[in-house]
């Protein structure tokens, strides 16, 4: 075979090399969600607003479906929160859902404790986040339990963030 034409074979058979690792396209990836507080407001009868930030770590959109997350706040057990955010987040990005809450009675009083001392409190979420991926079947997450804290808002009164 002349050196030209075995130059032309290679050639022919680095691009074709190059066109196939294009057609696999983008690595779809999906990870373990996260939710954390971003914001807690005490109402005036006790109860809780809580904005639950959601993070999807998946390189794909996922529709969150349900959370069912255990309080632990000041080393008291708040309940558990339930709700159907029904929230389609985007890859690698956050958004978040509003949940009402009804806290018990030794959670509530170390939230106001903390928000009468002006200092942090800390807090855990355990359980449960149902999330379906962009053509794909729902799942359930069961993240790692992460402790966190939330402050008071200057100038917001009964607010942690």
């Amino acid at each position: 075979m002349s050196p030209r034409r075995h130059l032309t074979w290679i050639s022919l058979a680095l691009a074709a090399a190059v066109l196939a690792a294009c057609s696999s396209g983008p690595v779809r990836r999906v990870s373990e969600p996260a939710a954390r507080i971003q914001q807690l407001t005490v109402q005036a009868d006790g109860s809780w607003d809580i904005e639950l930030r959601l993070q999807n770590f998946s390189s794909i959109p996922m529709q969150f479906d349900s959370v069912e997350l255990e309080l632990t706040i000041a080393g008291q057990d708040a309940g558990t929160m339930r709700a159907s955010p029904d929230l389609w987040i985007g890859g690698e990005s956050a958004d978040v859902a509003s949940i009402s809450f009804a806290p018990a009675s030794p959670a509530k009083l170390a939230v106001a404790d903390a928000l009468a001392a002006r200092r942090s409190v800390d807090y855990t979420l355990k359980g449960v986040i149902t999330a379906t991926p962009e053509e794909g079947r729902q799942r359930r997450f069961e993240p790692d339990p992460r402790r966190s804290a939330l402050s008071p808002a200057p100038g917001l009164p009964g607010v942690l963030r």
